[in-house]
């Protein structure tokens, strides 16, 4: 322990006692004879605890204790009396004293009062020592918060904004006061930052920076990098998040001129066929035209629905995604439109319906080629009158959604085969957006690749730099029929597997150098728009097939078509005993 104890009395006798004590319990006591002792000891010394009888033969105890808040000293004191009285008790506890004793004292009531003084000493220490690296370290977050040219936004967990640095209020050309809601400015910008916010509040989780147009009244060009963080206090604790802002205005408008956009709302490429995609997306974000998505399987049409939503005027509003191939007819239309208690067995509630959900906003049909030809008339009144009834109600609801629907089927196909209505088709594709597969962009795939490898080594928690020369030969050969998609998985497996800094052939899925070996990097024509020929399609088939090891699930991913579209192939073509 070794803490140093001033011990103060005009009588020998009581000081040596005292000090023994103490002494045994491995303290280090100090005697002094008076008060003009002791004032000489405390300008030597510093002490944890100061004894001190109150009658001192001149000034006394209570001097003593006044002269320690004086000089602004911490340390407790504990009075010590043989005539008590209510008087010097209460001016000695008003002042500050830690506690009093009478005499004749115990031993065992003074050791237990010093312990009980220094455990107070040492936790006022401990207070002490927090407050003043916490200002310290408070102090030094703020020049950072000041000084970084990065705009920083930190929000609670509603949402209400805590903290906004000098950068942010210039990027966002108005000051966000603490306590209000973030989005208490809409007048002012379009708001596309809130979608990464909401993201990062939502999920609990870091989102990747992206870049947005912000719409600014006084900043029309601006564009601004936006990424988005969680923030947790002590025993994970949620506490909120923080939006980084950076404006890239200039880099956007000289990629622009130079026609190399590396990307467009967390889409990833810059081939010439990407640019064309950006300056459409760009155009038919501003609108509310109907588009379909087309492409073959892990091309992104879900994240290009995503840009068109969130590129345009109805960002701050919600967008619905339904998957059509996932439910039953009845299932699908109680989920578009909703139902009201009682409507058929299990109905034991109303249900809000996605379109009502997506109210002033967007919605995705995703797959919407495999939509039962009765909920497309009823999809096809809602696209012409802007209205709808519930399932087991007469009254109708309006409402106001821009329609985005995404398929790798061919439509065209499924018009002449009566399984899609083709005043629907029309009503849908008044702009059609066609995504490339990447192997007709393979120039996007070491961009697409370092964008993964960004997102895995935050994941894994690893520092892997790259794939190695023979692993980025394969992935530039590979035919990629799963597509970006397929990519993602393939560099998820090489993450798994590498122990290293990088990847290598090794750690990348069989079927890649199984594929490599003895074909030539073309791949099979996807079915998602069939040739004419007959007997062209099923040599596509057969081919897919083949190179699946005989396994149709994989063989159906490869030609860009469902397993089910697959068996009915196969069953058309004769080619099943």
């Amino acid at each position: 322990m070794n803490e140093r104890i001033l011990v103060v009395d005009d009588e020998e006798d009581i000081r040596e006692v005292f000090c023994a004590h103490l002494r045994r319990e491995g303290l280090s006591p100090t005697p002094a004879d008076g008060f003009t002792a002791a004032c000489a000891a405390l300008d030597l010394s510093a002490f944890d605890l100061v004894i001190t009888d109150i009658s001192l033969g001149g000034p006394s105890g209570i001097d003593l204790l006044r002269e320690l808040n004086d000089r602004g000293l911490t340390c407790p004191l504990v009075l010590v009396t043989g005539q008590p009285s209510v008087g010097t008790a209460s001016e000695a506890l008003r002042l500050g004293a830690f506690d009093y004793l009478v005499k004749p004292v115990r031993k065992d009531d003074l050791l237990r009062v010093v312990k009980q003084a220094l455990k107070h000493k040492h936790l006022a220490d401990e207070r002490d020592l927090l407050r003043t690296e916490g200002d310290r370290a408070r102090g030094h977050l703020e020049a950072v918060f000041r000084g970084v040219q990065d705009g920083i936004v930190s929000v609670d967990e509603k949402g209400r904004v805590l903290e906004a640095n000098r950068s942010a209020q210039t990027i966002c050309g108005v000051e966000r006061v603490q306590g209000q809601d973030y989005e208490s400015h809409a007048g002012a910008c379009s708001l596309a930052c809130a979608r990464v916010l909401h993201q990062t509040l939502s999920q609990r989780q870091a989102v990747r920076a992206c870049r947005v147009e912000c719409g600014h009244s006084r900043r029309p060009d601006q564009v601004v990098e936006v990424s988005g963080a969680p923030l947790f206090g002590g025993q994970d604790l949620f506490l909120g998040a923080a939006l980084v802002l950076r404006d890239v205005s200039l880099l956007h408008r000289l990629e622009t001129r130079l026609g190399e956009r590396p990307g467009f709302y967390g889409i990833v490429g810059k081939s010439s066929k990407m640019q064309e995609l950006y300056s459409l997306l760009k155009v038919l974000s501003d609108t509310d035209t109907g588009v379909l998505i087309t492409g073959e399987s892990g091309t992104g049409k879900e994240l290009v629905a995503e840009a068109l939503h969130h590129a345009g005027a109805r960002s701050a509003s919600p967008l619905v995604k339904v998957n059509c191939s996932a439910l039953t007819e009845s299932l699908l239309e109680s989920e578009l439109f909703g139902h009201v208690k009682g409507a058929f067995t299990g109905a034991i509630k109303d249900k809000v319906g996605r379109f009502q959900l997506a109210n002033t906003g967007s919605i995705l049909l995703d797959e919407v080629g495999e939509m039962p030809l009765g909920t497309q008339i009823k999809l096809l009144r809602v696209l012409q009158e802007k209205e709808f009834e519930r399932v087991g109600e007469s009254g109708t609801i309006k409402v106001n959604v821009r329609v985005i629907a995404a398929t790798n089927s061919d439509l065209r196909d499924k018009i002449a085969r009566r399984e899609f209505r083709e005043d629907l088709f029309y009503r849908l594709k008044v702009i059609e957006l066609r995504l490339p597969p990447l192997r007709e962009r393979r120039e996007d795939i070491p961009l697409i690749t370092e964008h993964f490898l960004k997102v895995f080594n935050e994941t894994f928690r690893k520092n892997v730099t790259g794939l190695d020369r023979e692993a980025l030969s394969l992935f530039l050969r590979y035919p990629w029929p799963g597509n970006v998609r397929e990519l993602k998985h393939a560099l998820e497996h090489g993450f798994i597997l590498c122990q290293g800094d990088q990847i290598t052939p090794a750690h990348l899925p069989s079927e890649i150098s199984e594929t490599l070996a003895g074909e030539t990097c073309a791949a099979p024509r996807p079915l998602g728009r069939p040739p004419i020929d007959p007997t062209s399609a099923s040599k596509d088939i057969l081919e897919a097939i083949r190179l699946a090891g005989g396994k149709k699930a994989r063989a159906a991913r490869t030609l860009g078509i469902s397993r089910q579209t697959l068996y009915r192939k196969l069953r058309e073509f004769g080619l099943e005993p």
